[in-house]
């Protein structure tokens, strides 16, 4: 039986495709920023080392980074966010607009540390 971790991250990486294809339906363009820091470099989960927090999901592969962009223009706003962090949300996704990171969508969930 497969570790309730690996469950999250199958549930997170089929919901992905859905945010991406929503950000098309809201007229954005999409590229992907972080969607994984390597513990080598950023510490292990609980850890702070380098950017990022230390019990950053990105870390626990339950955490993307999209970078949004309408007309070509790069959006950095975390208010240009919200029409699909709204949605994300509904979906059973955390959006990281809450804490002023616009661009970062993970997966909610009351998990073991």
């Amino acid at each position: 039986m497969a570790s309730e971790l690996l469950q999250l991250q199958w549930k997170f990486s089929r919901m992905i495709p859905k945010l991406i294809q929503k950000a098309h339906e809201l007229g954005y363009e999409v590229t992907i920023g972080d969607a994984f820091r390597d513990q080598r470099v950023h510490g292990e989960f609980g850890v702070k080392k380098a950017y990022g927090a230390a019990r950053s999901q990105h870390k626990r592969r339950l955490a993307i980074d999209l970078l949004l962009f309408k007309d070509g223009k790069y959006l950095t706003d975390t208010k240009d966010y919200a029409p699909l962090g709204l949605w994300w949300e509904q979906q059973g996704g955390a959006w990281g607009g809450r804490f002023e990171d616009g661009n970062h969508f993970s997966l909610a969930y009351q998990g073991a540390e």
